[in-house]
């Protein structure tokens, strides 16, 4: 049997389990704290620098814990830190809804960061490493798919829940329900992990730490201009609904967020059913540009509705590669055995960044009046972005 072909037979069941995994933890974990920041400042009247500190702590606290999850992966099994991490994630999040004093709003926060770091990028990718290979693009393609449906299925029910019955019902009966699927599916799916043989062929030296991958430039080819363009897409994904309501109106900017959300399924999927076979630096440089278009398109013409609609499907395409492709060009590029702590080490740079993203994009409106400026940034973020990708010359 074709070892490609074999190792999606075997597998399928796991992209599955990584998929369900993917929208709870989007959906409760990344789509979902903006819910949860509008109902406390509805709600308890807390100002937003303090939920915004609150939510900053969230993602910094998970950025470095992020490192260590290849690790828990090998010593507890991917099973148990993906339902343990589902279970706190969960848990942290009720606190938040039942939050009466901002010091547990903080402690939520805390607890909801290790849970963010045992179910997002790190753990999901690790646990597909341990069952793809050859097909690896493919099966994190597929099951990072996961992450944009949470935006479009927990993300709207947490809201119309929490206007129904309030957050300190939404949360706990939703989540709550969704994670009692989730466990037998973990626990049921995937049988036996076979660790995959790594490609033949040379391979740098000097990444057994962290310390090393932090003082090697080939690490930081990589890192560095995806850390730049998640920056961009997260301060734009929090700010987009801003930026869309005077010119659409509310009926119009949740048709353009569903349709970034849609671009960013379709991106995934077409460029997972080929991604394997292509230049993957030159595949994510062509994505950040193409965003950078979309970008540029929505800076200059906002009281066009088309151009904005048409903005929000480029940006949207590469939404979802953005931190698919990372996982992929290490594995092509770095020794096999550093895998899960290089992906773990990228996706925590990337966090660090962009938990500062939505307010350096907030200051940027604030100074300039508008948000012309602010798409600016996110485009030139980009743009840079692509070209150090493109630059790097040390293979």
């Amino acid at each position: 049997m074709n070892p490609a072909a074999g190792e999606l037979r075997h597998g399928w069941p796991v992209v599955l389990v990584c998929f369900c995994t993917a929208l709870f933890a989007w959906g409760f974990g990344f789509y979902g704290v903006s819910v949860y920041v509008a109902e406390l400042h509805a709600t308890r009247g807390w100002s937003a620098t303090l939920i915004s500190s609150a939510t900053t702590l969230y993602y910094l606290f998970s950025a470095l814990l992020l490192t260590r999850v290849p690790g828990w992966i090998n010593r507890l099994g991917p099973r148990a830190v993906l339902l343990g991490g589902a279970t706190t994630l969960l848990g942290g999040a009720c606190v938040i809804a039942w939050a009466a004093q901002p010091w547990q709003l903080f402690a939520g926060c805390l607890v909801m960061g290790v849970g963010w770091a045992c179910t997002s990028t790190a753990a999901l990718v690790g646990t597909l490493a341990l069952w793809f290979d050859q097909r690896r693009g493919m099966a994190i393609s597929l099951a990072l798919n996961g992450a944009s449906a949470g935006g479009f299925t927990v993300a709207p029910a947490l809201v119309w829940l929490a206007h129904s019955h309030g957050l300190a019902a939404a949360v706990p009966a939703l989540g709550g329900t969704l994670l009692v699927l989730l466990v037998p599916l973990v626990l049921l799916g995937g049988g036996r992990a076979r660790q995959p043989v790594a490609r033949p062929g040379p391979v740098p030296a000097g990444f057994g730490t962290r310390r090393q991958a932090l003082k090697n430039g080939h690490f930081w080819s990589v890192s560095a201009p995806f850390s730049l363009a998640i920056i961009a897409q997260v301060g734009l994904i929090v700010h987009q609904v801003s930026f869309l309501l005077p010119h659409l109106g509310a009926e119009g900017a949740s048709v353009a967020v569903g349709l970034t959300t849609l671009c960013a399924v379709l991106g995934r999927i077409g460029l997972g059913l080929v991604i394997d076979r292509l230049d993957q630096r030159r595949a994510a440089a062509a994505g950040m540009a193409i965003q950078v278009v979309g970008e540029v398109l929505m800076m200059a013409l906002p009281g066009v509705p088309a151009a904005l609609y048409v903005g929000c499907a480029c940006f949207g395409l590469s939404v979802g590669n953005t931190i698919t492709l990372p996982s992929l060009i290490i594995q092509r590029e770095f020794p096999a055995g550093s895998f899960g702590m290089l992906v773990g080490l990228s996706t925590a740079v990337g966090q660090l960044g962009y938990s500062f993203a939505p307010a350096i994009i907030g200051v940027v409106h604030d100074l300039s009046g508008g948000y012309g400026a602010a798409l600016g940034l996110c485009a030139a973020l980009e743009a840079v972005g692509a070209l150090l990708l493109l630059g790097w010359r040390g293979r």
